[in-house]
């Protein structure tokens, strides 16, 4: 696939995005750029207002599709991307951006949390990648964006299934890269800092995100809306040479 030009409005109409973890946070920002920018979307996510989130953007003139599921159930990534695709025909655009932090000393770890964290963190991105990729390599094409983390790059204290899980996201992201590619399909991750989500806004208050501020040179943390940007590029067509990387938006954490 040759260099065709790119919307240099970054425009996805046309196009359809299946997200996970929709309806708040991180995979909202996301959904809420991608309407702005006419992409279809079908928004999966744990909690029941993912509805809501879908009438909210239906709003904007795109069409939308809701799925509120447990991805970690066996046969629920195969039922909601067969509703995707029976609702649209088609995803051109993958999201995978549900995930969890589950955190304790590693002497004192459950294997319970540790189960957890792999199964929402890595098994269900991978499952739902094997799936969409299948219907993207008969399409000739498509994108998949991976929310990975700083933590998959450098240790953090009581994180170590957490920094194991999306370590392991990051690896996924460059081995489907490279096996995909030759089919028109670009695979990457975005490895935010710590994001002023409403969750991250209650664990980083106070004292303990002011020290943490202190080793990120910019100075702060990261905003949803920053990371959904980076989200939009990957998906669009400007980065069709852009396969296999990790993107961090870390404001300068992991340099040192």
């Amino acid at each position: 696939m040759d260099f065709a030009g790119y919307d240099k409005d970054f425009r996805l109409n046309g196009k359809v995005a299946l997200i996970t973890g929709a309806a708040a946070g991180i995979g909202r920002a996301i959904a809420d750029l991608y309407a702005d920018k006419g992409a279809d979307l079908c928004l999966v996510d744990l909690s029941d207002s993912v509805h809501d989130a879908a009438r909210e953007l239906a709003g904007r003139g795109v069409k939308t599709h809701a799925v509120a599921t447990d991805l970690t159930v066996s046969g629920s990534v195969e039922s909601a991307v067969s509703e995707a695709l029976a609702t649209f025909g088609r995803i051109d655009i993958l999201v995978n951006n549900a995930g969890v932090v589950l955190l304790d000393a590693a002497e004192s770890l459950s294997e319970d949390l540790w189960d957890r964290t792999m199964a929402i963190n890595l098994k269900v991105p991978f499952l739902l990648s094997q799936l969409v990729g299948r219907e993207m390599i008969k399409a000739g094409g498509g994108k998949i964006v991976n929310l990975a983390s700083q933590a998959g790059i450098v240790a953090l204290n009581r994180h170590v299934a957490y920094c194991a899980s999306k370590g392991g996201i990051i690896m996924m992201t460059r081995v489907l890269a490279y096996e995909w590619g030759r089919h028109g399909i670009c695979v990457n991750a975005i490895s935010p800092t710590v994001t002023l989500t409403e969750l991250g806004k209650r664990a980083w208050g106070g004292q303990v995100g002011e020290d943490f501020k202190k080793l990120i040179p910019t100075g702060r943390f990261a905003y949803p809306e920053e990371v959904a940007a980076v989200a939009l590029f990957l998906a669009s067509q400007a980065a069709d040479m852009i396969n296999g990387e990790n993107v961090l938006i870390d404001g300068g954490y992991s340099i040192s």
